[in-house]
């Protein structure tokens, strides 16, 4: 992991005690709450629907466990409203698509104390709210794939410098994200991005980037266009301040729906990509653009150098075969670049926890899992799961026996109950609809692992609204939650993928037909899944099925199950 450097932690104390004057100023009344809207925005710190939320930025993923046992000790101590559960287990956490770690029910009177608690573990909010280059992501298994090419967890370190508080792109036209991968499987989804970076070699061997701009969801999905087959990697910040400063100054304000970089690309087409161009062209032949030089490039590299602790031998825990071990084997162990070793899920997927949300007792609990396991060392992944990166192959079956014992060996990754989903109604201000209760029902309705296991690989995504947190666009299920008159409705699209191998190439699914009311939602998802089920090839996962098929057989099952509900509901009413 990334060390922060005294220059660091001086940086991201000033920026905590800079804050605490702030809030001090507006809870005094000497700082309207326009002035300070923006400042706190700044930081990490929203008004949701029913209190103030804390985004926490994780860059790229990447939490040691001494971190992540202060995230627990915020969300016990100052997350005060528990949301249900009982009071003695403390508050909770919410993993995001982007790695992120947000809280619901901190009172804004103590957000100062947990801006300081965050910068003592070297955590912070900031740049994780705002119209500016928010958090890097990058895929989970970043320096540990076997399919990798170049590591990128270093340049997006070096990305993160950059972009933090980078005075020309404090207040972009809109919000601006990045990913990276360096692997030939994109499990970033960089596609879907404002900026999708991929590492690559040359013929020559030589390091650099192919740059795509553009893509993103919300109410208009579109997919990132290619602007440079190859960017060296030296150059690459000065690629993406060309990409950024043209967007900066062409990009719509007068519309926040029209103000993403994305409906830029698509109205300019070749115009913006020259208009990039040039500006790179005009940027290299300033002697005083600074490139990365290859001293800093080794300096943040040695970060993330292997684990000490996962070098030396250990003694194999040895027991009878067990099935549940060996299903667990099969969906939350993962190859490793490195002999003897495998990354290993931890799966937050289970009945009676919305999906992504994590308990205070349980962020401590998977603390000491990577501790005992992991060289202290955890990831935060897309599917908002948790990953042991530096797991033996001795001690696979006793980080089962313990991951299950603390409800994290729930053998689902990649199956239809690992979905991803947004708070939704419950907690956002923005959303339309619920997402915790379909993902709660749903989860119930395919609670059988020998079903989900023969179902096979599906990506369901639920948001709540338009904006897409929940990805709905990118899954091979996607439920979104839609207004109706006041009532919660959700429209259901099949087909669409994020960019790896299962998915394939990055596209949105398509909506098939009008919306479900919520009780509805299970019983259609179930429908659909049985035309697959009944209509499937040997050893054809769902999205093949879907887009050999088309839509029209699932739409008739949905459109059917709909009538039978309508018919139910009516002899119910009647009775």
């Amino acid at each position: 992991m990334y060390r922060y450097t005294d220059f660091d932690r001086q940086f991201v104390h000033a920026r905590a005690a800079q804050y605490r004057d702030q809030l001090m100023r507006h809870l005094a009344g000497e700082l309207a709450g326009d002035d300070f809207r923006p400042l706190r925005l700044q930081n990490g710190w929203y008004v949701q629907r029913h209190a103030p939320m804390l985004r926490v930025a994780v860059p790229y993923g990447e939490l040691s466990s001494r971190q992540l046992r202060q995230l627990a000790r915020i969300a016990r101590e100052h997350d005060l409203q528990d949301a249900g559960l009982p009071t003695e287990r403390g508050g909770f956490g919410h993993f995001t698509t982007r790695t992120n770690l947000q809280f619901n029910w901190i009172p804004l009177d103590r957000s100062a104390d947990v801006m300081d608690l965050l910068a003592d573990v070297d955590m912070h909010g900031i740049q994780t709210s705002g119209n500016c280059i928010r958090n890097i992501t990058t895929d989970a298994l970043a320096g540990i794939a076997p399919d990798e090419e170049v590591d990128p967890r270093p340049y997006c370190e070096i990305l993160r410098q950059w972009s933090t508080l980078h005075p020309e792109f404090a207040f972009l036209p809109r919000k601006f994200k990045i990913a990276v991968t360096g692997a030939r499987e994109d499990r970033a989804a960089t596609d879907w991005h404002d900026i999708g970076l991929t590492l690559r070699r040359n013929a020559a061997g030589e390091v650099g980037f192919r740059v795509a701009v553009g893509g993103g969801m919300g109410r208009t999905p579109l997919i990132a266009s290619e602007f440079h087959a190859f960017v060296p990697w030296q150059q690459i910040l000065v690629y993406l301040e060309a990409v950024v400063r043209v967007y900066n100054l062409h990009g719509r304000r007068d519309n926040m729906y029209k103000a993403r970089i994305k409906i830029l690309v698509k109205a300019e087409g070749q115009r913006f990509v020259d208009d990039v161009n040039r500006e790179f062209a005009a940027l290299l032949a300033d002697p005083a653009t600074p490139r990365i030089p290859q001293a800093e490039l080794d300096r943040v590299a040695a970060c993330f150098s292997v684990p000490v602790h996962v070098k030396a031998p250990a003694a194999a825990v040895v027991g009878e075969p067990l099935p549940a071990f060996d299903r667990w084997l099969q969906r939350n162990v993962h190859a490793h670049k490195l002999p003897g070793l495998r990354a290993v899920t931890l799966s937050l997927k289970r009945a009676g926890l919305p999906p992504g949300d994590v308990t205070a007792e349980q962020m401590d609990r998977a603390a000491e899992l990577a501790d005992r396991f992991s060289a202290g060392e955890l990831r935060v992944t897309h599917d908002q799961n948790l990953l042991l990166p530096w797991v033996r192959d001795a001690e696979l079956r006793a980080l089962w026996l313990a991951a299950r014992e603390e409800g994290f060996a729930t053998p689902n990754i990649g199956l239809l109950t690992d979905m991803i989903a947004c708070p939704g109604g419950d907690l956002c201000a923005l959303a339309n609809a619920r997402s915790i209760p379909v993902a709660a029902a749903l989860t119930e309705r395919f609670d059988d692992l020998d079903a989900l296991h023969d179902i096979g690989d599906i990506d369901l995504h639920i948001s709540g609204c338009i904006n897409s947190c929940g990805h709905h666009h990118s899954g091979h299920i996607g439920i979104l939650g839609v207004d109706k008159d006041g009532s919660e409705w959700y429209q259901v699209s099949l087909g669409g993928a994020d960019g790896s191998t299962i998915s394939g190439a990055a596209v949105p699914g398509k909506v098939i037909g009008p919306s479900f009311a919520a009780e509805e939602v299970p019983d259609v998802i179930e429908a659909v899944v049985d035309v697959y089920l009944a209509q499937r090839r040997r050893g054809e996962l769902f999205i093949d099925a879907v887009r050999r098929l088309g839509l029209a057989p699932f739409k008739a099952a949905a459109d059917a199950q709909r009538h039978i509900t309508g018919q139910a509901a009516d002899r119910l009413v009647a009775a």
